[in-house]
C-alpha cells in the first residue's frame, strides 16, 4: 500500500510533463500526495472498518476536495451519488492496492477488486484494470515470480505485457484509461530490479506519472519490499488522518514498514 502512496507522491510533479527519462529526483520540490493516495487510503479504511466503498469515497473526497480528482469522480462524489458512471479510467487501478495486501486467496482478491471498482468504474475495462493491479500485488506478495505474474495477467485480462519498455517509451503519450496505462505500469514493474527501478520506469514513460508510479510501486512493494528511507519519506508527506489509517492497515496486515509508525 505504501508503495502506491510513495509512487503517487514521487510522480506528482511529473504528471503531464512528458518525462522520457529515468534520471530524476525521487522526492523533489513540489511533491505532494494526490487523489491516488487519498482514495488508496479510503479503500484501506473501508477494508479495516467494513464500510461501504461508496461511503468512504464520498467521505474522503469531502475531506480532500482539492487533491486532484478527475472530473467525473468529482461530480459523482460532490453530489454523493450512489450509481456508477461507467468509467474505464485508471482511477479504479490506482486505489486498489490494499485489496491485494488484505485478502488471502486470488479469487477473493479479484472479487473484492471488482467490488471496489464497480461503485464508480463499472465499465469492463475499469473493472479489469483494478483486478489486474490487485492480482499483481497479491501474486507478488505470495511468492509468485515475474513469469507467473506476467502469464496470469496476460491470460486473464488479455493485456500485452511482452512489448519492451524502451519500445513503449518512444511513442507513449498521456493516457488515463485502464487499458492504456495499467499494462504499461505492470511492465514497468516486470522490467525492474528494485522498487525504485519500477517507479523510475513508470515515470519515464511520460504519461500519467503519479498514477502509473502508484500502480507499479504497489506491485513492486509486494515483490521487492519498499526501502525504509523511501517509506519514512513518503509517510512524512501524509497528514495525521491519512497516516493513522495507513499505519493501522500496515499493522493489521503485517506489512514490513509497520514499525515505522510504531516507532514514530
Amino acid at each position: 500500500m505504501l508503495g502506491a502512496i510513495a509512487g503517487d507522491i514521487i510522480g506528482s510533479v511529473y504528471e503531464g510533463r512528458g518525462m522520457k527519462t529515468r534520471d530524476f529526483a525521487l522526492f523533489s520540490r513540489g511533491c505532494t500526495f494526490t487523489d491516488d493516495t487519498v482514495l488508496t487510503v479510503a479503500v484501506a479504511d473501508a477494508i479495516l472498518t467494513g464500510a461501504d466503498y461508496i461511503d468512504k469515497f464520498h467521505e474522503y473526497f469531502h475531506k480532500y476536495p482539492h487533491a486532484g480528482f478527475g472530473g467525473s469522480f468529482m461530480q459523482w462524489a460532490a453530489q454523493r451519488l450512489r450509481r456508477p458512471y461507467y468509467s474505464f479510467g485508471n482511477g479504479s487501478a490506482m486505489r486498489v492496492s490494499p485489496v491485494g495486501f488484505a485478502f488471502d486467496d486470488l479469487e477473493t482478491v479479484l472479487a473484492e477488486a471488482e467490488k471496489s471498482a464497480a461503485v464508480t468504474h463499472n465499465h469492463p475495462e475499469g473493472i479489469k484494470g483494478a483486478q489486474a493491479a490487485a492480482a499483481g500485488v497479491f501474486l507478488a506478495r505470495t511468492g509468485a515470480g515475474k513469469d507467473r505474474i506476467r502469464d496470469f495477467v496476460t491470460q486473464r485480462f488479455s493485456y500485452d505485457l511482452e512489448t519492451p519498455l524502451a519500445e513503449i517509451r518512444r511513442t507513449y503519450r498521456f493516457d488515463v484509461s485502464c487499458q492504456g496505462s495499467v499494462p504499461q505500469s505492470i511492465i514497468a514493474f516486470l522490467e525492474a530490479e528494485t522498487w525504485e527501478d519500477a517507479v523510475r520506469n513508470a515515470v519515464s514513460l511520460g504519461g500519467d506519472a503519479d498514477t502509473m508510479a502508484a500502480i507499479a510501486g504497489a506491485v513492486a512493494e509486494a515483490f521487492f519490499g519498499i526501502p525504509d528511507d523511501v517509506a519514512s519519506k513518503a509517510i512524512s508527506y501524509l497528514d495525521p488522518a491519512l497516516k493513522e489509517v495507513t499505519g493501522e492497515f500496515a499493522r493489521r496486515f503485517g506489512l514490513s514498514y509497520h514499525g515505522i509508525f510504531t516507532n514514530g
